[in-house]
């Protein structure tokens, strides 16, 4: 897969990310400059978890985001539909469950709390996955969506834009087991809504009250939002 297109083929983008998962923890640290360690933390502390919540970690990949969601004492599941990347976090010790977000393996009103750190983009239908997360959620139960977004500095902005369709490609061919994939994924952050359409898309398919704070001048956003008692 070489073109980014929000029509995407589930098969696709799993044969990617197995592809991908050797060294997809480096790379993104590397392609980051380390700010992805920072993002798993503040969406740790969004969700402002308590001992005991059942949490899902949906599009979770290696499982390093789960393992940062655990420190709070919750009980966190990491869940991705490629088998590749939650293989290559074999070693991390939280529970792994292949599945697709937009059928989830998982009943009504499971969870205290769900979460999905940049892999919303790459669900073939967004909108449906958020209702499919809806549905694991207890009424009350919390969502953050951690995901890249718009930034909020025109220059800077620019800058990020460009850094993303050439420098990206180049570094991850250096780094990655498959830089291929990074083409694809540099397009499909472009192509994202920006975020306030975002907001509008989590409260139009089963959540309320969404509102957003933005990571590293905008490069990534925090959506929030809660799933309805009635």
């Amino acid at each position: 897969m070489s073109r980014a297109s929000l029509e995407k083929d589930p098969h696709d983008v799993a044969a990617m990310f197995d592809a991908v998962g050797k060294n997809y923890d480096l790379t993104n640290t590397i392609l980051s400059f380390g700010q992805d360690r920072l993002w798993r933390k503040r969406t740790r502390r969004r969700l402002d978890l308590a001992p005991g919540d059942k949490v899902l970690d949906l599009a979770a990949g290696t499982a390093v985001s789960t393992v940062e969601l655990a420190e709070s004492g919750a009980w966190c599941v990491a869940c991705d539909f490629s088998q590749g990347m939650l293989a290559a976090g074999g070693d991390r010790d939280v529970p792994k469950v292949c599945g697709d977000g937009m059928n989830l393996p998982f009943a009504d009103n499971s969870f205290d709390a769900v979460t999905i750190s940049f892999g919303l983009r790459n669900i073939v239908d967004p909108a449906a996955g958020l209702r499919e997360m809806a549905r694991v959620t207890k009424p009350g139960g919390k969502l953050t969506v951690c995901e890249f977004s718009t930034p909020v500095v025109p220059v800077f902005s620019t800058i990020y834009k460009e850094y993303l369709m050439r420098a990206l490609p180049a570094v991850a061919k250096a780094v990655s087991s498959n830089a291929e994939a990074y083409v694809y994924l540099a397009e499909s952050i472009r192509a994202w809504p920006g975020q306030e359409e975002l907001a509008d898309l989590v409260n139009d398919n089963g959540w309320q009250g969404c509102g957003w704070q933005n990571l590293t001048f905008g490069i990534t956003a925090l959506h929030s939002a809660t799933k309805p008692l009635g």
